[in-house]
């Protein structure tokens, strides 16, 4: 006699009307004196099972009737078609074991405080909402990996300790690093990612990078993740095409394999959808400080484009929107300075509308050894700390582009969220380490 199969909540289709054994965890449990609908958790996935008193013997159905939320148990039983329940399908249960008891989940079906629940957020991941956000964090994943191995672009893994500043002094994480001083956690794995270049043309970096930033906005984390891209002989225009590509495809591929997970999240993609069926604007700076001065801001040359003010700019569009060309002293050393107008850079950010923000940022970067020589100067950086970076500019030196892509603010749009702290498994903020 062959044994009951064991069987994921993924596989339902290829069991119907057989006896399978499903081991996962109570999600949830309700019914009557003579039937309960348990919700048994596995995979991300909450199959509804049915215990009914009739087939299981008062014993056996009080165990069941008396479940804890989180109770780990293996429930043995046939599965069948029910198009009324959640995935499709319905166990009915022929017996079960209890695997791990649950006494007192923190975590129970009323309603908690946010603080209440980042500080339970090891046992929060556990919730049907997170459980839907983080399956899209994984088809996001997935799609923007697919993406760049469909383009023979190369995955180069970067690091995450480095002795140079990649964006900013100001917001960097210092730790001491043996004898030779401070290191520094990865604000960017661009710097890196150009040596690349030279040897595969088409790069990219996908990981965590860090940020010391002192703001408790709502699209800010200190770490979070960024998937960044580098081309050789790539113009500022040729990044531009790039990157919008890209942001539609990966929406696009991600809403798709995630349709089920939004519809937990009562997220509608219409709207989503929509922005990417037309050109994405490309606008200067300079145009962008015109259109908010028409609107009664007081704004001036060199001042910060701010999210209220991102979020007005997405409006005038009716969707997201490229803004070129920022004033050189905002931007990194890196960036190649605009030829027609030297107080600007050849770089853009993409403001994502419904109170997203920059998504994306890129540029051209700068190749004349000198001219960079000048900008580090500028910014007043060590030197002598890039010297390996300055080696890209001596010896065969191209016009290249790329831009990065926060993780975190692209799940929060396509999810509709309006924080990127449920947007990755463990959060961390200015005051949040734990857990």
């Amino acid at each position: 006699m062959s044994e009951t199969p064991i069987v994921s909540n993924h596989d339902l289709e290829k069991h119907v009307d057989q006896k399978v054994l499903i081991q996962g965890w109570v999600h949830g449990i309700r019914g009557s004196n003579a039937r309960q609908f348990l919700s048994l958790r596995n995979s991300g996935r909450i199959l509804q099972v049915l215990a009914e008193k009739e087939i299981l013997g008062e014993e056996v159905f009080q165990t069941v009737k008396h479940l804890r939320q989180e109770t780990s148990v293996s429930v043995t039983g046939k599965l069948v078609r029910n198009e009324k329940s959640p995935l499709g399908f319905e166990l009915v249960m022929e017996s079960i074991q209890i695997v791990g008891e649950s006494e007192n989940y923190p975590i129970t079906p009323k309603e908690h405080g946010i603080d209440f629940l980042i500080s339970q957020r090891h046992l929060w991941l556990r919730s049907s909402k997170q459980l839907a956000i983080l399956k899209i964090r994984d088809n996001l994943s997935f799609a923007i990996r697919k993406y760049f191995h469909e383009r023979e672009f190369l995955l180069i893994d970067t690091p995450i300790l480095t002795g140079s500043v990649g964006e900013s002094a100001g917001t960097l994480f210092s730790t001491e690093y043996f004898d030779l001083g401070n290191a520094y956690l990865a604000q960017t794995g661009q710097l890196y990612l150009e040596t690349a270049i030279f040897a595969h043309n088409k790069v990219f970096c996908y990981g965590p990078t860090f940020r010391a930033e002192k703001s408790k906005t709502r699209r800010h984390l200190t770490e979070f993740w960024m998937v960044e891209a580098e081309v050789a002989f790539a113009s500022h225009s040729d990044n531009l095409k790039l990157q919008e590509d890209f942001v539609k495809t990966i929406i696009r591929e991600t809403v798709q394999n995630s349709l089920q997970d939004l519809k937990v999240l009562e997220r509608d993609p219409t709207p989503l959808l929509a922005y990417l069926e037309k050109d994405f604007p490309i606008i200067d700076y300079t145009k962008a400080l015109e259109i908010l001065q028409s609107k009664g801001e007081d704004i001036v040359w060199g001042d910060d484009i701010n999210s209220e003010r991102e979020q007005m700019l997405t409006t005038e569009f009716g969707g997201p929107v490229f803004i070129q060309k920022y004033p050189r002293e905002a931007k990194a050393f890196y960036m190649k300075v605009n030829p027609e107008d030297p107080k600007t850079v050849l770089n853009a950010d993409l403001i994502a509308p419904d109170g997203v923000g920059e998504i994306i940022g890129g540029s051209e970067r700068e190749e004349n050894y000198e001219n960079i020589i000048h900008r580090l100067e500028e910014e007043k950086l060590p030197v002598e700390s890039y010297d390996w970076y300055l080696d890209l500019r001596k010896y065969g030196s191209v016009p290249h582009s790329g831009f990065g892509l926060g993780s975190e603010r692209m799940i929060a749009w396509i999810c509709g969220l309006q924080h990127v702290r449920e947007c990755i498994p463990f959060p961390r903020m200015m005051e949040r380490l734990y857990p």
